[in-house]
């Protein structure tokens, strides 16, 4: 692509003509002819490369200050912003041809993408996912590393979804994507704040930080709808200009569930707006899931899916792998996968299961070593208020000690009597779970979810599959 074209006006240089064969953020990717872009990451600033990168055969660089590279270089405001310009026009806009729907908040981000792209598809739309477990283009599944891909490789994946024939792509969309500018120029038609909890504090410096970095998504959209039972997402739709919307749990939101019954076998509730009430039966339990699958409703209302044809769809849905997933056992107790990883999502999910069941509540987890360290005390206090017993173990330790992790877990407890057993090796727990459930017995695996891998040190990643160690536990202890 000639150099002009791609920069679109939105930045001159006198080597108009020139003709680029790839653009990159990456030194590892240069190639002759390469367009490279100097980001500042938080270990690498790629200014200090672009000398090199000239030298390695880049036809020019973007940068955000003069580096006295002369007529090789262009200089703008801000290189991640612009990256993401260049990559849309790289691969011919494709944002612009799909409708695009974003989700973004703490929890529930997964479990609403997956339902909408349930409700489309069913009624004759093809959908691309983007999100935490994997991609998806219609039937067909991609790994994905990031919740929300990087610039250039969103570009690509909405080009290939266009060339499929896509018409929606539902996505997660992430703080870190969001700050990092991975989604470019994109402009959703609706955009969906679920909540705000702590989460990622590791990266944001304070939930201030955490929350201004979401709304940002809000920016780009056509309509917002905002979780008015969330003190954040009454925050947000306060302050937001755009369009907007509210759903909850409550009889004053826009769209909101009421008649609420869980049970084991999932949920059932009347969904009201407009001074009209529709039962909706599903099979995923969890008051949290009726506020997910409220949000999933009222996103679909407003791409013009029928409400009956919606509410069908949902009722043959059974859920998302990892999320509230009860794995088979054909015992007289209850193992379920969550993965809930922080202190509001475990109180979601041991207060929604409690309501169900009949003998005690077992509660596993762990805390991920690298990672927001203030929350795993709060992540014990959570679980005590719900679960009748704790099995406290490592979760993705990373390059931590687990039994300090652990430790500072466990500081989260002082004050109850609620009884716990730790067990490090995560294997071994989820052995000891299961030797001590009794009849009426549930036990909730937490953290792990979807993953079906541990990160250990020097980010080693070993197969870990929980689904596969209860079946496992299940023969070693004979029951």
């Amino acid at each position: 692509m000639k150099l002009h074209e791609l920069l679109e006006n939105n930045a001159h240089t006198e080597l108009d003509n020139i003709e680029i064969t790839s653009i990159t953020d990456d030194t590892r990717k240069i190639k002759d002819g390469s367009l490279f872009v100097c980001v500042k990451g938080g270990s690498f600033d790629g200014h200090s490369a672009a000398a090199q990168m000239l030298e390695k055969g880049a036809a020019v660089v973007i940068a955000e200050h003069d580096l006295g590279l002369g007529s090789r270089q262009i200089i703008v405001d801000d290189s991640r912003e612009f990256y993401g310009k260049l990559c849309a026009k790289w691969f011919d806009h494709p944002e612009k041809k799909l409708k695009l729907i974003g989700i973004t908040g703490t929890n529930g981000k997964t479990t609403i993408t997956s339902v909408i792209k349930h409700i489309l598809t069913k009624n004759g739309h093809k959908c691309g996912l983007i999100g935490t477990i994997q991609n998806e283009i219609g039937d067909e599944i991609i790994h994905t590393d990031n919740t929300t891909p990087m610039a250039y490789d969103l570009m690509m994946l909405f080009d290939k979804m266009v060339k499929a024939g896509c018409e929606y792509v539902v996505m997660e969309v992430s703080s870190f994507g969001l700050v990092q500018k991975r989604i470019g120029c994109c402009h959703f038609d609706i955009a969906l704040f679920t909540n705000l909890t702590q989460d990622h504090l590791d990266y944001h410096k304070d939930m201030e930080d955490y929350y201004q970095a979401k709304k940002l998504l809000f920016d780009k959209c056509n309509l917002a709808i905002c979780n008015i039972n969330d003190d954040y997402g009454k925050r947000l739709y306060s302050e937001i200009n755009c369009e907007k919307k509210t759903y909850g749990i409550c009889g004053t939101a826009d769209y909101y569930a009421d008649g609420v019954k869980i049970r084991a076998s999932g949920s059932s509730f009347w969904f009201c707006h407009e001074e009209k009430s529709y039962l909706v039966e599903s099979r995923m339990p969890g008051a949290f899931n009726v506020s997910n699958l409220t949000a999933a409703i009222a996103v679909c209302l407003n791409s013009g899916i029928e409400i009956d044809s919606i509410i069908s769809s949902i009722k043959d849905y059974a859920g998302v792998k990892g999320r509230c997933e009860v794995i088979p056992t054909d015992r007289d107790f209850t193992v379920i996968c969550d993965y809930a990883h922080t202190p509001d999502a475990l109180e979601n999910i041991l207060k929604s299961v409690k309501e169900y069941t009949e003998g005690r509540l077992i509660c596993l987890f762990g805390c991920g070593g690298n990672r927001d360290a203030a929350k795993r005390p709060k992540m014990a206090k959570a679980a005590a208020e719900y679960a009748d017993m704790l099995i406290i173990t490592s979760d993705n330790p990373r390059n931590e000690n687990p039994d300090e992790i652990i430790k500072e877990i466990v500081s989260g407890l002082e004050g109850y009597t609620i009884p716990y057993d730790v067990v490090t090796d995560r294997r071994q727990a989820i052995y000891h779970a299961l030797d001590i459930a009794k009849s009426g017995d549930v036990i909730v695996l937490a953290g792990k979810g979807h993953e079906d891998y541990q990160i250990l040190e020097d980010n080693v990643h070993i197969h870990f599959d929980e689904r596969e160690i209860v079946a496992e536990g299940l023969k070693l202890l004979g029951r």
